[in-house]
């Protein structure tokens, strides 16, 4: 499957908004009820602003002209009162939506974090983790910034205009056709416009997600950078990120605004409309001064949210190329998917390969027809060139990925009627570069084992002892409670390589893959290695992959692995042949 997520991005941004805004609806679909109380505020405080002009337009006619000054000072308190109502209620929709907007942004990132758990390796393969952090990050908190901040306005806006609109058609039609004709022009200059918006901001974000990633792996190899003296190179690679980010920048900024100067000329030839058309309305004795001073209030009150919706259909357009980079993620699905559990083959071995072909990419294989059977309880080993395919066949053993062609038998049963839980437990797999999280010695070494997960100190060292593991323990200053920083840079590799050891053997798995799980460590703690390997249950099956063909002399069979096939080296003499030859033709 194909988990390029820029790719699927661009197919995003060809949907309909209103499908994307229902699909992000459904995410708050528990605030039903926060959301009803929030519109009823909106719809009070929206209502006594409109109403407002009309009591004004009445006060003029009826008291300021006849100068009773008793009666404006009772309507003047009348608005007050009305108005510090509205303020009340405007504090409250503020309120409501701001904890909507929170829940809804921990919502929104749990279910993106939840999905990337579910993804298989070949979707971190094929995208940079410094882009996904920017889509977990800013993608997410710029639609929280349209939920908290916009969402209400712009509800409370469209409130507004609508009513001020009736207002304005029910007092005199013809003046309010004439007030409204503006607007029409807004509209088909939105509908042309948003498209392009949109996609202005989808690259901003997307070139957002790339300086992330470029920053993200240049301070990861930052190392290698320093130790190579190549500054320049990453201060290059950063700078062709940096000014694409600016560009992309640029761009967003000029449409983002390209609306409020244009809903403004609107809104001045809207305004120009009402005053010309009602002096002459008033000269000839059908409007009173009044009503045209509350209709140039309900004109205001119509365009003035227009250009407020200029600004924030803007913030909706940023909200909805964020919510397809998101959702980019949450349409993804895993590929290596459970089937329904068969009966197993009888007198099967632990683990067999029919005719499995696979390659990274459709159509390009890196192995071809690949057929072989481990025993339960024998040690094999994968030898061949680098490149040649042998950590790939030992993810298909783990099944990190599911092969193109062929199958995979586990204990007789194909591999993909295990559940991940199901499978983690019968196969280990101990990397050459392990990966550790920040804690402990402790945390790491029980990652993902339930069984010892609530062991105090004593009993869990007593498991330790038992498995044999309590000299590798003992190389750890503070032994359990050994601190592993960010990035584990306090300890040393081969340090890792122990952790990640200690972590597979205590699962006592029936299969265990070490891939090149020597390579970092001294030749004591490699016999100390040796020693717990010999240890192990007779049951235990060990596939090793090494280029040191010192850790293979007691393989029980050796396979010689190059350009996609597999073959049996037989004796350990005739890998080395197998081995000196290959790197003669090459």
């Amino acid at each position: 499957m194909n988990y390029n997520l820029n790719q699927d991005n661009n197919n995003q941004e060809k949907g309909a908004t209103i499908a994307a805004l229902k699909k992000l609806l459904q995410l708050i679909s528990a605030e039903h009820k926060t959301l009803m109380l929030a519109l009823i505020t909106i719809l009070i405080n929206s209502g006594l602003l409109l109403v407002g002009p009309l009591i004004i337009g009445y006060t003029i006619d009826h008291y300021v002209r006849t100068k009773d000054f008793d009666g404006v000072l009772h309507y003047a308190g009348i608005l007050l009162g009305m108005y510090l109502v509205a303020l009340v209620t405007g504090y409250f929709q503020s309120k409501l939506m701001g904890g909507v907007a929170q829940r809804m942004l921990f919502t929104l990132r749990n279910a993106i974090f939840n999905k990337i758990q579910e993804l298989p390796v070949a979707f971190f393969n094929q995208n940079k983790a410094g882009d996904l952090i920017s889509r977990v990050n800013n993608d997410t908190d710029k639609i929280n910034q349209f939920f908290s901040q916009s969402l209400m306005q712009f509800l409370g806006s469209m409130v507004t205009m609508i009513g001020a609109g009736a207002f304005l058609l029910s007092i005199n039609t013809k003046l309010g056709a004439a007030a409204l004709a503006p607007a029409v022009l807004i509209l088909i200059f939105t509908g042309i416009v948003s498209p392009w918006v949109k996609r202005k901001n989808a690259r901003n974000l997307k070139s957002v997600g790339g300086l992330s990633a470029e920053i993200q792996e240049s301070l990861n190899n930052f190392k290698v950078i320093i130790a190579f003296n190549r500054r320049d190179f990453f201060r290059t690679k950063f700078d062709e990120a940096n000014q694409d980010n600016y560009k992309s920048a640029i761009g967003a900024g000029l449409a983002n605004n390209v609306f409020v100067p244009v809903y403004g000329l609107f809104s001045g030839m809207a305004q120009l409309i009402v005053l010309a058309y009602g002096i002459f309305l008033i000269s000839n004795g059908e409007f009173t001064v009044g009503l045209l001073v509350s209709y140039f209030s309900y004109a205001t009150n119509f365009y003035n949210p227009l250009r407020q919706l200029a600004a924030l259909w803007a913030n909706f357009q940023v909200a909805m190329a964020g919510w397809d980079r998101i959702s980019a993620i949450l349409n993804l699905h895993n590929d290596l998917a459970v089937l329904p559990t068969a009966e197993a083959a009888k007198g099967s071995s632990l683990l067999e390969f029919q005719h499995v072909h696979f390659g990274y990419e459709p159509g390009n294989d890196i192995l071809h027809d690949i057929n072989f059977k481990l025993e339960k309880g024998k040690t094999y080993a994968l030898v061949g060139p680098t490149g040649g395919g042998k950590t790939t066949t030992a993810s298909l053993i783990a099944r990190l990925y599911d092969p193109v062609k062929g199958s995979v038998l586990l204990n007789g049963r194909d591999i993909r009627t295990y559940s991940a839980e199901e499978r983690s437990n019968q196969i280990g797999f101990i990397l050459q570069e392990p990966f550790l999280f920040t804690g402990t010695v402790r945390d790491n070494i029980l990652y993902g084992n339930s069984q010892y997960r609530d062991f105090d100190k004593t009993a869990l060292e007593e498991v330790i002892k038992n498995a044999g593991l309590e000299a590798l323990l003992n190389l750890f200053d503070e032994g359990l409670e050994t601190a592993v920083t960010s990035g584990a840079d306090n300890i040393s590799l081969g340090q890792k390589q122990l952790i990640a050891f200690m972590r597979a053997v205590l699962r006592n798995p029936q299969l265990l893959i070490l891939d090149e799980a020597t390579a970092n460590i001294d030749t004591i703690t490699e016999q100390l290695l040796s020693a717990i390997l010999d240890n192990l249950s007779k049951e235990t099956t060990l596939v090793i992959i090494a280029h040191r063909l010192n850790t293979i002399e007691n393989a029980d069979e050796i396979f010689f692995v190059n350009a996609g096939e597999l073959v049996r080296a037989g004796t350990m003499q005739h890998a080395i042949d197998m081995l000196l030859e290959e790197k003669r033709s090459s």
